[in-house]
């Protein structure tokens, strides 16, 4: 009995491990576009604490480039305060970049503050990384957190 229970675990084991491996495959795509969030500020007691916003985007595709076509900053009502692109940057193979919030928002302006971004390719590609970086400080304390994208539109054709 004690040796069916330990086939019965590993075979559970074994099962469970290659599921994971399924449900981490590469999906390829042609476009997306992202919601970022981008904090410029925090409101903590009563209190707003500025930040500074760094947004990373890292092209994951080994043998394509991606053109970046859109970098939209928007406050936390959603009203356009910035474009960051006047025309495509595109981004080679395995090549990353980086958006620094020029004119952080304070208060409540920036507490919800984000940014859209919007990629294309030519061919079918690896999706790429898109995460945001924010640090800050208050007296003798610093403060840091990491935010992920969330994609809100794809092509896949």
């Amino acid at each position: 009995m004690k040796r069916l229970s330990r086939v019965l675990l590993l075979t559970i084991m074994a099962l469970s491990m290659l599921t994971g491996l399924a449900a981490g495959e590469v999906k390829l795509i042609k476009g997306q576009t992202f919601y970022v969030p981008c904090h410029t500020s925090f409101i903590s007691g009563g209190n707003s604490f500025d930040l500074n916003a760094t947004v990373f985007l890292h092209n994951t595709d080994p043998h394509n480039p991606i053109n970046i076509v859109r970098i939209d900053f928007y406050n936390t009502s959603g009203k356009l305060v910035a474009k960051y692109l006047q025309q495509p940057l595109k981004l080679n193979a395995l090549a990353a970049t980086h958006i620094k919030v020029k004119d952080p928002l304070k208060g409540e302006e920036g507490s919800g503050a984000h940014l859209i971004i919007q990629w294309q390719a030519e061919n079918k590609v690896v999706e790429p990384l898109v995460e945001s970086w924010f640090l800050g400080a208050a007296g003798t304390r610093g403060y840091s957190f990491v935010s992920k994208a969330r994609i809100i539109q794809e092509d896949a054709n």
